[in-house]
């Protein structure tokens, strides 16, 4: 009623001959007054908007291990964990409320995965678990806080199928932090570049393991259009506390690159690369007594053939010899990996449908020595492969 009411007003004042300059100028500033209230009134109001999407896949794995399982000793995978049987994937349900000044997200997952993605973090085992909730005040138009549990800001792919080209995830990925629980704040000092730092609880953890604090950081810049540079940093003391509750001595630390650049309209190279080091006791498992560090890069490279059908390659080289990390040998040491994935996407029902085909190789070095387990399942149990290949589709729905 307000914008009618400004409407008529308009039309009326000028009629009005007989009105005074003075009051003219009253009226008009009147009539701005209640245009710019009804503006204020409209974005203060704000808006919801649901969004989510559904995954699941079927995964051939040529070696046929007799667990069906694409693990091999340890960690080779992320959430394509299982092979020659179909499977679901990740479901998700997010919730957001954004107005002028803020924005709140609620993000769940369920299914097989949801635990994976957010471990330490499932509300009913692997049925149900929080993969982001958290709030954003913006004071000005450059500077805004976050609170609560974000996805991480290191690392080229995020959880989210529909979001990444290829299904798979890469070893950086899998090798580096989910998300956090902590409070950032972010400053754009233009459109080409941003600063971001916060403080955190311990990596993949809603709670904390001790009293020490992570601080994250991101530094955002485009040198030229269409290419888009990340330097991100997470840095903390990872060990849980002692039986007299005092903090032992140690660190965890990753230094990472992501960078795109959008070459033309159909074709898109990425580049993520990593190097992390860790010294004592990590969140319970143990730890090095001197730091040792671990590390790799990933390349990327998508195009669209037509509107509804692209083609992407990713070569990754992982190395984690210290074994620091997850991926290890049947022995449990330290191994490396190299890795070359090609995907296709096809675009379903105005985009809603993606069907992802997707080849994947991965080859560890090979163990000399009799009777040495190598880091694949065979077709009769036994463990004498040090490469795997696979071949798989990925079924998603978003909406």
């Amino acid at each position: 009623m307000k914008k009618v009411y400004c409407t008529v007003l308009s039309l009326i004042v000028p009629i009005l001959g007989f009105a005074k300059a003075e009051d003219d100028k009253k009226a008009v500033k009147a009539d701005t007054a209640v245009v710019t209230e009804a503006k204020d009134e409209e974005e203060a109001k704000g808006a919801f908007a649901f969004s989510g999407y559904l995954d699941s896949y079927y995964m051939a794995n040529f070696n046929k291990p007799v667990s069906r399982s694409n693990m091999g000793a340890s960690n080779a995978r992320v959430f394509d964990q299982k092979s020659g049987q179909f499977s679901l994937g990740l479901v998700q349900a997010k919730v957001a409320y954004t107005n002028a000044k803020s924005e709140a997200v609620v993000d769940l997952t369920f299914g097989p995965n949801a635990n994976m993605g957010n471990y330490g973090n499932a509300l009913f085992s692997t049925a149900l678990a929080i993969k982001q909730a958290y709030f954003t005040y913006k004071f000005t138009d450059k500077f805004s806080m976050t609170a609560g549990q974000f996805g991480t800001h290191i690392g080229y792919e995020v959880i989210d199928a529909p979001a990444n080209f290829n299904y798979s995830l890469s070893n950086l990925f899998n090798n580096g932090p989910f998300y956090h629980a902590g409070l950032k704040a972010t400053y754009a000092f233009s459109d080409k570049a941003s600063l971001m730092v916060g403080v955190v609880n311990n990596v993949d953890g809603l709670g904390d393991n001790n009293r020490a604090k992570g601080i994250i950081s991101q530094l955002y810049f485009k040198p030229v259009e269409n290419w888009n540079v990340y330097v991100n940093y997470i840095g903390s003391n990872e060990a849980n506390t002692d039986s007299l509750g005092k903090q032992p001595d140690g660190f965890y630390q990753v230094f990472d690159l992501t960078t795109s650049f959008q070459i033309s309209e159909k074709f898109l190279l990425g580049l993520n690369a990593a190097y992390g080091s860790q010294k004592g006791d990590y969140q319970g498992a143990g730890g090095p007594i001197k730091a040792e560090s671990w590390g790799g890069v990933a390349v990327y490279a998508n195009t669209a053939i037509t509107d509804n059908f692209g083609i992407g390659a990713r070569y990754e080289y992982f190395n984690n010899d210290s074994g620091v990390r997850g991926l290890l040998t049947a022995a449990k040491t330290g191994t490396k990996v190299n890795s070359v994935t090609l995907t296709g996407n096809i675009n379903l029902a105005d985009g809603h449908i993606l069907v992802k085909p997707e080849f994947r190789l991965d080859a560890y070095p090979k163990l000399s020595g009799a009777g040495e387990a190598q880091q694949f399942q065979d077709s009769e149990g036994g463990w004498t492969k040090n490469s795997q290949t696979t071949f798989g589709l990925a079924f998603i729905y978003k909406f």
